[in-house]
């Protein structure tokens, strides 16, 4: 027996126990009785249906959206083509992106890479791909720090960045954190934006200001 038939089985199974309970503790008349059943039956039909609706949609398998983070999977971030951030003045203003949260291209001591703006985290944080290839000195093998991430706790590395550039905006001598449980995924966090004049969402825009 599969597992669809093994779940039909087992709704079928609570169907019938319920419905016969009820009819036992009630002691209706027999047309009561049959009106009740078939409510039951309608009732357990619907649940069944939206079972195996969800089942088919992944609603069950615990894979939604972002493994129940705010961080889009590495993948998907890595496929999305990101709306232009945009100069205004001195401040930055970062369209929102088609995953619904705010990704902005950035510069790590001159080299390329995509961060998510993330004002829930308190420091900034690297994936190991974009430490490496900005040259950043750190071990995976030597004590880290524990941390707590939408996903559970994890171990981190601690770094500094020399410079940190997000079109008009610099910030030098930053601290970050880098962990393998990132994946591909880059963000700036709290550090950052405490440096900053001012931040926060204008007309579904991401405005930085320096």
């Amino acid at each position: 027996m599969d597992t669809d038939q093994a779940m039909s089985s087992l709704w079928y199974v609570l169907a019938l126990v319920l419905v016969g309970s009820a009819l036992i503790a009630r002691r209706t008349q027999l047309s009561g009785l049959f009106r009740m059943a078939l409510l039951w039956i309608v009732i357990f039909a619907i649940l069944l249906g939206m079972f195996k609706a969800g089942e088919k949609f992944g609603l069950f398998s615990g894979r939604m959206g972002g493994e129940g983070g705010i961080i889009a999977s590495p993948t998907d971030q890595a496929l999305f083509p990101l709306p232009s951030a945009r100069a205004d003045g001195q401040a930055l203003r970062i369209p929102i992106a088609p995953d619904g949260h705010y990704w902005v291209e950035g510069m790590v001591n001159g080299t390329p890479a995509r961060f998510l703006i993330d004002s829930g985290a308190s420091v900034t944080a690297l994936s190991v791909g974009t430490a490496r290839a900005s040259g950043l000195n750190f071990d995976l093998n030597a004590p880290g720090i524990p941390m707590m991430t939408a996903n559970g706790k994890i171990d981190a590395k601690r770094s500094s960045i020399s410079t940190l550039a997000v079109g008009p905006i610099r910030a030098s001598n930053l601290d970050i954190v880098i962990s393998p449980a990132f994946g591909e995924v880059n963000v700036i966090g709290m550090n950052m934006l405490s440096r900053l004049k001012s931040w926060g969402v204008q007309n579904g825009e991401m405005v930085l200001t320096p």
